[in-house]
């Protein structure tokens, strides 16, 4: 464990020293953490900042980790996790007002029941809403940008920091905020008013056909390859290119190509993150056989120093 100062008498929330990542992965995978936080505030989580920057250790931020895969020996440094302790929402009229923590599913139901529609899509989506914002995540076609009014985020050298949606520069499965030392805090959305029983009907079919295509009962991170416009026009989508190859059910150790979508790796029970990381790679390898293009991931892989890459990087 890295040497640090001591922690006493710091206002940073929950601490939890050497605890392990695995059960805060959807993938059920991953070694300890030196120091684990969970904020309660933005004062705490530039607290807990400066006091990385200070001790020059290394800080990761998560929401629910739903598309992240930690490295089998933790990290040396502090994992940050804006979850359920920070996760305050405020509803004025069309406009939504939520912290970064706030549960995506809990949100869709909640804003769906005082008659607010743009959310249902995201209703399955087992994420925070700072991390789908980050990704600009969604389903059908469709992404949580579509609804950003503004955000507010810790700059790790200029401090709390808003940015507009024309700012966020969302796109397909990006923002501006990614690859960026900004910690989303705060989001701001802008819905339209529905019908309450059309909304919650809509939400109940998405569920419905969710838990009918997808491998729920397994750990898994969800997509693991992006799929885009382009490359279904030219090909198909990642879970069918995968598919064609052969490669369902294919198994590295205890992580395997799911025989229900074979764009989910699941983990069989104990897999490792080198047996998803070596699956990853050699389904990317016989698919390029297949079609002459690579695919690339949506998951991303914390390694022990805590830098985070696109799992196809590593």
């Amino acid at each position: 464990m890295r040497e640090m100062s001591d922690l006493t008498g710091h206002d940073f929330g929950d601490i939890c020293i050497n605890e392990p990542l695995a059960p805060h992965s959807s993938w059920k995978i991953g070694g300890p953490a030196d120091i684990f936080i969970e904020p309660y505030n933005i004062e705490q989580i530039s607290n807990i900042l400066q006091y990385a920057k200070s001790e020059n250790i290394p800080l990761v931020v998560i929401g629910n980790a739903t598309n992240l895969l930690f490295c089998d020996d933790g990290v040396r440094g502090i994992v940050m996790r804006l979850g359920e302790k920070f996760s305050k929402v405020q509803v004025d009229d069309t406009h939504v007002h939520a912290e970064a923590g706030t549960s995506v599913p809990t949100l869709a139901k909640t804003v769906g029941a005082l008659g607010l529609t743009g959310l249902e899509h995201t209703v399955g989506i087992p994420a925070t809403l700072g991390g789908l914002v980050y990704m600009n995540g969604g389903s059908q076609g469709k992404c949580i940008g579509d609804h950003v009014r503004r955000v507010s985020a810790i700059d790790r050298s200029k401090g709390l920091i808003n940015l507009s949606r024309e700012e966020c520069c969302f796109s397909y499965r990006h923002s501006s905020l990614q690859g960026t030392d900004q910690i989303v805090c705060t989001i701001d959305l802008e819905l339209d008013y529905g019908d309450p029983d059309q909304i919650s009907h809509e939400m109940q079919k998405i569920r419905e056909i969710r838990q009918k295509k997808f491998p729920l009962d397994l750990p898994s991170c969800g997509s693991v390859f992006a799929s885009s416009p382009s490359l279904q026009a030219e090909y198909a989508p990642p879970g069918k290119l995968v598919e064609d190859a052969g490669l369902k059910g294919f198994r590295i150790g205890n992580a395997q190509v799911s025989e229900y979508h074979a764009n989910f790796i699941v983990n069989l029970g104990s897999a490792k993150a080198q047996d998803i990381i070596s699956l990853v790679r050699h389904i990317r390898g016989v698919v390029h056989g297949h079609i002459g293009a690579w695919l690339e991931t949506e998951a991303r892989y914390i390694e022990s120093n805590g830098k985070i890459v696109r799992l196809h990087e590593v």
